[in-house]
């Protein structure tokens, strides 16, 4: 039988631990599941530029994955949560920088991702969440 090891970020982690009682990854066997990754440095402030702060996002998810044996090449399945713009759309820019991630940290594996507009986010001026699954070792 599988047991649960659940791990906070270095940093952060142990701040929204102390703060709000919740971890932010948990393993069982080779499945990695994390917490949603804001765009929050380690005193959960949020850089200006949009762009910066899903850069931001991303390095915070392999930060996560890092505390679990994981890396972005393990990632299968991503949920990204976004406050839309002006026009009520996600916008182009998330969307863009999304992909760009994507590219950049994965190379040609791609994983299934389901992109969510919302209105509000956890955070007062959070504009993006990201939520992935991993499979450690799994690899195509």
């Amino acid at each position: 039988m599988s047991t649960a090891t659940f791990t906070s970020t270095p940093g952060y982690g142990q701040n929204l631990f102390d703060l709000l009682h919740y971890r932010q990854a948990v393993r069982v066997g080779d499945r990695v599941d994390i917490s949603g990754q804001g765009g929050w440095n380690d005193d959960i402030t949020f850089p200006e530029s949009l762009e910066d702060e899903i850069v931001q996002a991303f390095d915070n998810v392999e930060r996560t994955l890092a505390t679990v044996g994981a890396t972005w090449t393990d990632v299968i399945a991503v949920d990204s949560y976004h406050i839309p713009t002006a026009d009520d759309s996600i916008g182009d820019e998330h969307t863009r920088v999304m992909a760009e991630q994507f590219r950049e940290r994965m190379g040609d594996r791609a994983p299934i991702w389901t992109e969510i507009g919302v209105a509000a986010l956890g955070a007062p001026g959070m504009r993006v969440e990201i939520r992935v699954t991993a499979l450690v070792g799994q690899q195509d």
